[in-house]
């Protein structure tokens, strides 16, 4: 049993659309709970999982797509593709750990505020703010970047505007 496939398709394949789908959830998650406190309520702990989530999973795709990488024919989109890849993990992993962040500071501000009402530190949530909303943007356009030039070595060249 190979594990970088399920049923013979390539297992990079499946995760990609998980990336696709949480590094953006994740960066609009943030930042919402950095903005409001309701939604940090609502989120819970759902906040720094979804964090450690894209931290995990981002790796998982990049070694999935090195091992597909070896398995096709190489061409230079698909090098391109790898090159783009290779370089969001860095911004995932900020973006986990501003998750982590995010939510270690609201808990640890909301505790100190049952004892004294009034304590806590606006300018950290701003400063927070700000982060989730520059880290967020740019990791999520880093994967659209990856996801596209993905799509390009697939299927550039090899659909037809007419029906055949």
């Amino acid at each position: 049993m190979d594990v970088h496939s399920i049923n013979g398709l390539p297992l990079h394949v499946l995760l990609v659309h998980l990336v696709v789908v949480l590094v953006p959830v994740t960066a609009l998650a943030v930042l919402l709970a950095a903005a409001f406190r309701t939604v940090r309520q609502r989120l819970g702990v759902g906040l720094p999982t979804l964090g450690l989530g894209v931290i995990v999973l981002v790796p998982l795709t990049t070694q999935a797509g090195a091992w597909l990488q070896a398995r096709v024919a190489p061409t230079p989109l698909i090098g391109v593709h790898a090159g783009l890849g290779g370089a969001l993990w860095p911004w995932t992993l900020s973006l986990g750990l501003l998750c982590v962040l995010v939510w270690l500071w609201h808990t640890l501000q909301d505790r100190r505020r049952r004892v004294r009402p009034g304590a806590g530190s606006p300018a950290v949530s701003v400063l927070l703010v700000l982060l989730a909303l520059g880290l967020g943007g740019a990791t999520t356009w880093q994967t659209v970047l990856v996801g596209e030039s993905g799509s390009r070595a697939i299927w550039q060249g090899s659909f037809s505007e007419t029906p055949r």
